[in-house]
């Protein structure tokens, strides 16, 4: 199997609740028991996510819940949350993150929290997804980060949960490998899913990147495949999955790609299908 093909092998998408007639409409293009990760927005409601998740489930994908931790204003809440997706038959897989505020509404800081509550496993949780930053994060240092996606991942394996690393998107294929090195070097074997914007309006790919504080230098972009001086066009992932592939050794451990849809979640479908069938690198080539 080459490369880039082993990539798309258990391709799993993101998207938003309000996405979720969209997803089921295309569930016949998007493989049984692909990963849906549902984001946790604040103009969504728990139960807008809750029924996405579902909705997900009954089209025979596999929901994956964000949750963010600083939201979650009590351990009631919490409870409440879980037992809300159990009753939706989506509390397997939940993706867990800080969250956006800078102060916590409750108890929970940081996803270490979550994980370190203890209420996971009695929930019916089996695995936890926790965030990788290959490119960094514009609010916390490096050192900072890597401590805590070890200390993540040991909190994971002491609750007897299955863990995985989702990665930020990146334009820069090279940052993600050496990330990915760095990683195993401390010893951390998680699953890791290498976050991929969708096709996307060149001028959307770069507000979503300095939202979430992404690089975007002109030698960077122009690597991925559009220029900073004209945010006319589209982009897709063709050349940064290529380009990945063919950096990856058996060393850099089980990486697969998630895709991020960016309100795009029809055209990023289009994609994959397109992406399984032809394999990137002759997608690539000839310009398909």
């Amino acid at each position: 199997m080459h490369r880039s093909a082993a990539l798309l092998e258990d391709l799993s998408l993101e998207t938003t609740a309000r996405d979720a007639a969209t997803l089921v409409a295309r569930a016949a293009d998007v493989p049984v028991g692909t990963r849906v990760s549902i984001t946790h927005l604040s103009t969504e409601s728990a139960a807008e996510r809750r029924e996405a998740a579902a909705a997900a489930g009954r089209v025979r994908l596999v929901p994956v819940p964000h949750l963010a931790a600083r939201r979650v204003a009590s351990e009631a809440e919490l409870r409440a949350t879980l037992e809300g997706l159990r009753a939706h038959h989506a509390q397997e897989r939940l993706f867990l993150v800080g969250g956006d505020p800078r102060v916590a509404a409750g108890p929970y800081g940081s996803a270490l929290d979550v994980v370190t509550s203890g209420l996971l496993p009695a929930a019916g949780v089996i695995e936890v997804g926790i965030a990788g930053y290959p490119a960094g994060h514009p609010a916390i240092g490096d050192a900072f980060l890597g401590a805590a996606l070890r200390d993540k991942a040991a909190a994971i394996a002491d609750q007897g949960l299955a863990g995985t690393i989702t990665t930020q998107f990146s334009f820069d294929a090279e940052a993600v490998a050496q990330w990915i090195e760095r990683v195993r070097e401390t010893g951390i074997d998680l699953p890791i899913r290498v976050g991929v914007p969708g096709p996307a309006g060149v001028r959307r790919l770069v507000a979503f990147a300095r939202r979430c504080g992404v690089a975007t230098s002109a030698g960077i972009a122009r690597k991925y495949g559009f220029s900073l001086a004209s945010l006319a066009g589209t982009a897709g992932p063709d050349r940064f999955v290529a380009d990945l592939a063919g950096r990856l050794e058996a060393a850099h451990g089980d990486v697969r790609l998630h895709l991020f849809t960016f309100g795009t979640l029809d055209a990023a479908i289009d994609w994959a299908v397109r992406a399984r069938r032809c394999s990137v690198p002759r997608i690539v080539e000839n310009g398909h």
